[in-house]
């Protein structure tokens, strides 16, 4: 789409905007096939995938438990992107299974059958809608089916008004509720786009490298952030700042040619020798 087209779509949109408007899709009920009786809501077991002769992925293993945060270190090409690729459905692995709960298989999914399965995925670089305001960014990434004239038609209701409030205050952007998007510092960028995927209520969030470009007191805010989103959701961050991990870390996974080199608390891996050797002993 032209820069134009963009821009007359975004005007339109504002346009037809109402506050008093209800959307009928809002608060999804948990998914009934999510299965986590076993306290475990991601399984990656066994996966392996290459690329033109390079193994991006070696015979992983990898457990995450509900509504814990686990941070996910490990050396550039150690396969922490394409392991977010493979459980968001934008690469397919050779081998190996992927189970959102025990029952959800996740290589049958597409990637917008998994995302409205409860998983999302925020991208180094934030895509937020900048000639829009913050409130209107949660607007447009409310849960459920989101054909473009579905979603402007419709109208928000109390509890919608409300989740949107909730979300404001978690990350700390009610003042800016009617500031352009555009005008948002990085970090606040950053903020308002876990925002939009709160808004669609997911399970799993996979976060990667939240704070690049963050000055101290934005990082502050965005551990505060994160540590407070466990419990009510799991939460993957993917991060090179070992002073940030080293600042929410409760369980680290370290990555290295493509399978965990080690897991444990900061503590353990910072001084495993061959986390040391491969990873940290040049910090």
């Amino acid at each position: 789409m032209s820069g134009n087209l963009l821009r007359e779509g975004l005007d339109s949109v504002r346009a037809t905007m109402r506050r008093d408007r209800v959307f009928d899709f809002m608060l999804p009920a948990d998914n009934p096939r999510l299965d986590i009786s076993h306290n475990t809501l991601l399984y990656l077991e066994d996966v392996s995938v290459s690329f033109d002769g390079f193994r991006a992925i070696n015979n992983l293993n990898l457990y995450i438990d509900d509504g814990e945060l686990r941070c996910i270190i490990g050396p550039n090409g150690a396969g922490k992107t394409t392991m977010m690729d493979i459980i968001t459905g934008k690469t397919r692995p050779d081998s190996g299974t992927v189970y959102f709960g025990q029952r959800i298989n996740l290589l049958k999914l597409s990637e917008p059958e998994i995302a409205r399965a409860g998983i999302g995925r925020k991208f180094q670089k934030p895509t937020v809608f900048e000639n829009l305001s913050v409130m209107e960014n949660l607007e447009l990434a409310m849960a459920g089916e989101k054909g473009v004239w579905r979603t402007f038609r419709a109208r928000l209701d109390a509890a919608a008004n409300e989740r949107i409030d909730e979300v404001l205050e978690l990350i700390g952007l009610v003042s800016e509720r009617r500031r352009s998007a555009g005008v948002l510092s990085h970090g606040q960028k950053q903020w308002l786009e876990i925002g939009m995927l709160l808004m669609q209520r997911p399970r799993l969030l996979l976060v990667d490298e939240p704070v690049a470009g963050m000055t101290h007191q934005e990082m502050d805010r965005t551990a505060e952030l994160l540590t407070s989103l466990a419990g009510d959701h799991s939460v993957v961050v993917v991060e090179h700042d070992m002073e940030f991990v080293r600042s929410i870390a409760r369980k680290v996974t370290v990555l290295h040619q493509g399978s965990v080199l080690a897991e444990g608390s900061m503590d353990e891996v910072q001084n495993d020798p061959k986390v040391v050797e491969v990873y940290l002993g040049g910090d």
